[in-house]
């Protein structure tokens, strides 16, 4: 039986695969969570939005005839990532995840790893400065708890509700983002600090190397707790694995 596939994407990689597939004329179907307003058109037949939670999926993949799961999600999509782990195992479904290698510390970066978002906004104690929150825009409300700083807020729409931060810059932007374009921004804004997650990949990078350039500290948040799935790091090795 020729493979039936669900893309669970929204990431850089997952939309190279979603091109890897339409050229390979694979029956796929790319799934986007919906926190963007207007998602990237994909090449493959496109759904958006949640599942229903475990039990969702599940009956989701049962009536698609879905043979194998490809889990592209965003490193920090935790929850979406067990869902999928644990929908799979109920339907016996095939399942990989299309993972981007974390980022590693380089000679020049001051970084202070934490945990999680309370861990970063810990971190934050202390006297004004300008901030760089490089985080989406669900996290953004927690740092209203250390209100003293000035932050600029990179997100990919311009928000309908005004974040609860008194004292913050919006600057709406998508990526992939270039040295260039970042060492400016942070220039122009003053920053004297970035707050992001390890999310890897090559699209969301050049942050870290105009910091480094420009002597900035960055606090990384570092990946959550992902299930025991198995885990490539390239679209050749995805198409591997649906041949095999």
């Amino acid at each position: 039986m020729a493979p039936k596939l669900l893309l669970l994407g929204g990431t850089t990689e997952a939309s190279l695969l979603a091109h890897a597939l339409a050229e390979r004329d694979v029956d796929a179907v790319f799934s986007y969570a919906g926190r963007v307003a207007s998602p990237k058109a994909q090449p493959l037949p496109t759904r958006v939005g949640g599942f229903g939670g475990v039990a969702g999926l599940v009956q989701f993949l049962h009536e698609h005839n879905i043979t194998h799961v490809v889990d592209a999600t965003h490193p920090f999509a935790a929850q979406m990532s067990w869902n999928a782990f644990e929908a799979c195992q109920k339907a016996g479904t095939e399942l990989i995840a299309l993972t981007r290698p974390a980022w590693r510390a380089q000679a020049g970066d001051q970084w202070t790893h934490v945990a999680d978002i309370d861990g970063a906004v810990a971190a934050l104690t202390g006297d004004p400065k300008r901030v760089l929150l490089a985080l989406g825009k669900l996290n953004v409300p927690a740092f209203a708890a250390q209100p003293q700083h000035h932050y600029v807020l990179r997100l990919v729409d311009q928000p309908e509700v005004a974040p609860a931060l008194p004292n913050h810059t919006v600057v709406v932007a998508r990526g992939p983002f270039d040295v260039a374009g970042d060492r400016a921004l942070m220039q122009e804004h003053g920053i004297e600090l970035v707050v992001c997650k390890n999310a890897g990949g090559v699209g969301a990078e050049a942050k870290l190397t105009a910091a480094r350039e420009l002597g900035v500290p960055v606090i990384m948040i570092d990946r959550p707790n992902l299930p025991p799935r198995p885990e490539v790091a390239t679209v050749d090795a995805v198409l591997e694995w649906i041949a095999s």
